[in-house]
């Protein structure tokens, strides 16, 4: 594969997943670990993505302060947020992650509902405060804060969360699939997700179709652990339709 290839095909595997591994991508690409560290360096030099420790995130991941910025997908996200907000009822109380769609949702809920908000992420704690058309009440999971992800994580952050209860989770997500379940590429973060899940009565995950049938290394929950799976899909899509047998609802 040409290195013009391999770049467009890391690009794409980032501004999907948000964040990907360099084993992840070494095995997408069939190149050796040093090849992807050079191509993670010439994007990161030319801006196309950021370089982390052990791989690279998208530049708009978790970025609150300018969402004047390019948005993966964004057409979709929106569509996908509007319907997420048809699942909340007037006097919910809310546990959401971070990630663009679940960023999306929250600056299209309407003025008139009132709704309580608990967050272990920054960016997603910072737009429902700067959205001037809403009077909701926000709370922030305390904990370590990531660098990377600016989410809180470890046992601080899941202790916290063993005293609440919500209504409803919209818990973010980089990977599903109907076989495997929920995965995630950070062991600390799967940790929080699973401790998010505990605490809620109803589970929904927000995401675009280019998502389905992923798998990372850490698991979060099996896929019928999930209520609702909302898809800028129509719910009949055959895509959807393993999803559909394990018991999940399609919005």
């Amino acid at each position: 594969m040409q290195k013009t290839d391999r770049h467009q095909v890391i690009v794409e595997e980032v501004q999907l997943h948000n964040r990907v591994l360099l084993t992840d991508l070494a095995n997408i690409l069939n190149v050796s670990m040093d090849t992807v560290r050079r191509d993670i360096k010439e994007l990161d030099e030319l801006k196309k993505l950021r370089k982390v420790h052990g791989g690279a995130i998208s530049n708009g991941f978790n970025t609150y302060s300018d969402r004047s910025k390019e948005i993966f997908e964004q057409d979709s996200k929106v569509k996908i947020a509007k319907k997420g907000i048809s699942l909340l009822k007037n006097g919910d109380v809310v546990l959401i992650s971070g990630g663009s769609t679940n960023l999306e949702l929250a600056g299209l809920i309407p003025r008139k509902m009132d709704l309580t908000f608990f967050t272990p992420s920054l960016p997603m704690a910072i737009e429902l405060l700067n959205n001037k058309t809403h009077h909701h009440e926000v709370y922030i999971i305390g904990g370590k804060l990531s660098k990377e992800s600016q989410l809180v994580t470890g046992g601080l952050s899941i202790n916290s969360l063993t005293d609440i209860s919500v209504d409803v989770c919209f818990l973010g997500t980089g990977y599903l699939d109907s076989e495997k379940g929920i995965t995630e590429t950070d062991l600390e973060i799967a940790q929080l997700k699973k401790a998010m899940i505990d605490s809620s009565k109803r589970l929904v995950a927000l995401t675009i179709s280019k998502k389905l049938n992923t798998v990372s290394r850490f698991k979060i929950c099996e896929i019928n652990t999930l209520t609702d799976l909302v898809t800028e899909l129509e719910p009949s899509a055959k895509i959807l339709e393993s999803y559909r047998s394990k018991g999940v609802n399609l919005v």
